[in-house]
């Protein structure tokens, strides 16, 4: 069963780690920033936005058609934002960050702006704000909402590190080496792909992490005319924002972390986990197939049953790949993939046993296209850049270096965290092993004394961003800033889920400032 855009656009929600391994594109059609006079931080906050009706999103966005009106009429506005590429040098060069906004629909009882960031990292909020947009209509009710490209992503600088031939290679290659030959093509492989993304992105490459994209929001926020920063983080962009709460916690005005990133887990730490949290999604979608009965497709009358039959598809994908999209081939690595991304949702495992099944039979097209969807790649065969963005970022960020060797050394405890997802959340730890600059920290320093309350929203199913790392972001916040908020659920985050009990608390410290108790749990 095909996938529709729409639907490989909704699974785009973040990025995992399976594979987690420019030139301003501001030509568009979208209005220039008007240039700032003079220098240094003063002239880039007094800088004027021109903002215009949006055009279709950039190659590296994704592509597509430019975004629909909102109900109402309200047309999508972009613009530009001049911003510093080295905030320690803030009077030097410049880059432009692609920004998006609907206006809200009361004027008289406007907040201010929300910001959005969705995740990756890596994603476009550019492209993902208006595909999400009938989720936060009621926010639009006294917020502006607003997003971004954040540096290095989509239309702000993007950094590219491969041709779409050369992507469509690099993503069917084996990242689960088992043997020194495999070894070597992969690690020459993750050199190339490294040498390229230096190539195209110069001496911008080291400027990409998160704390320079939270430094970015607060000129974005200034430049907007908000006293405070009004924002909804999801995924990564819960960790974008426990930085900025740390560097401007006198800022923050309503903020709202969904799908939490535990900011305790360094590089390895956070592998296991998310090794550990997609097996416990898989441990569900397999439970929900055993309660079905006949009606599911897959063979096993038991959760083990059913994945062991999921393994054994994959170690043949291992030994031959099957037909797949076209003259693709679906690999044992790109099932992976498409396995993880149908997790990120309750609402595609669907997707994922109609695509286990059809690959059991010899047809890969079902995974291959959700693996397509992970990776960025159209219909057309071209790739966004969400996962060239997603390594730069990692990689600068991160301070670990782990060789190939090191990641074999603790594949036992991958495996044990996952029979289905351990060798490659393992392997995948050596991703920035040969990148070309330096990474910054173990973990974030998200400590923000003195910040306004920020309601932090774990989901107990989440496959992507474990459940423990929101009771973590509460902890390292301080005290009395984080406010801990539950969903027993599936799925990667909560608000989207549709769930009445989220939603009305989200909403009701956005809209009215109205802060839960801290451990509501919402069933």
């Amino acid at each position: 069963m095909p996938i529709s855009a729409a639907q490989r656009a909704a699974l785009l929600t973040a990025t995992t780690v399976l594979l987690a391994a420019g030139c301003t594109d501001g030509g568009d059609g979208a209005a220039d920033a008007t240039k700032p006079s003079g220098s240094g931080v003063s002239a880039l906050t007094s800088q004027k936005l021109s903002w215009a009706p949006c055009p279709p999103p950039s190659a590296a966005e994704g592509g597509g058609a430019a975004p629909s009106p909102l109900p109402g009429g309200t047309v999508w506005e972009c613009s530009f934002l001049q911003t510093p590429l080295d905030w320690s040098v803030p009077e030097g060069e410049t880059i432009e960050l692609a920004l998006i906004r609907a206006r809200a629909k009361d004027p008289s009882r406007r907040i201010g702006s929300l910001i959005f960031n969705f995740g990756g990292p890596g994603g476009s909020g550019v492209t993902a704000l208006p595909g999400f947009a009938g989720d936060y209509e009621t926010l639009r009710g006294r917020y502006d909402l607003v997003s971004f490209d954040p540096r290095g992503v989509g239309r702000s600088d993007p950094v590219e590190c491969a041709t779409d031939k050369e992507l469509d290679a690099y993503y069917a290659l084996d990242f689960t080496p088992d043997d020194e030959a495999e070894e070597r093509t992969l690690s020459d492989a993750q050199k190339r792909y490294a040498t390229g993304c230096e190539k195209d992105a110069g001496p911008a490459l080291p400027h990409v992490g998160t704390e320079n994209a939270a430094r970015d929001m607060d000129l974005m926020r200034q430049v907007l005319g908000d006293e405070k920063l009004h924002y909804f983080g999801i995924s990564y962009g819960t960790e974008l924002g426990g930085v900025y709460a740390h560097l401007f916690p006198s800022n923050v005005g309503r903020a709202v972390f969904d799908a939490v990133v535990d900011p305790d887990a360094g590089v390895e730490d956070g592998a296991l986990g998310q090794a550990k949290g997609f097996q416990l999604a898989l441990d569900n979608f397999a439970q929900d197939c055993v309660d079905r009965g006949d009606e599911c497709t897959l063979p096993g009358s038991t959760v083990a049953e059913i994945e062991s039959f999921i393994t054994d598809l994959l170690a043949e994908l291992d030994k031959q790949p099957i037909p797949g999209i076209g003259d693709r081939k679906l690999t044992q690595t790109q099932a992976t993939n498409g396995i993880a991304q149908a997790l990120y949702s309750k609402e595609y495992w669907t997707f994922l046993e109609q695509g286990l099944d059809a690959a059991d039979g010899g047809d890969g097209s079902i995974l291959l296209n959700l693996s397509d969807s992970l990776n960025g790649r159209s219909e057309t065969g071209s790739y966004s850049n969400i996962q060239a963005a997603n390594a730069a970022i990692n990689c600068v960020d991160f301070k670990e270096r782990y060789t190939l060797g090191q990641a074999k050394e603790r594949l036992p405890q991958f495996r044990e965290a996952s029979p289905v997802f351990g060798d490659f959340m393992g392997w995948a730890l050596a991703s920035c092993s040969q990148w070309p600059v330096p990474g910054l920290w173990e973990h974030p320093d998200v400590s923000a004394s003195g910040s306004a309350p920020i309601l932090v929203v774990g989901n107990t199913g989440d496959p992507a961003t474990p459940y423990e790392g929101a009771r973590s972001m509460v902890n390292a916040l301080g005290k009395d800033v984080g406010v801990e908020l539950t969903y027993e659920g599936e799925g990667h985050g909560a608000y989207n889920s549709g769930d009445k009990c989220v939603k009305t608390a989200v909403d009701g410290y956005l809209l009215d400032g109205k802060v839960p108790t801290s451990g509501t749990v919402c069933k």
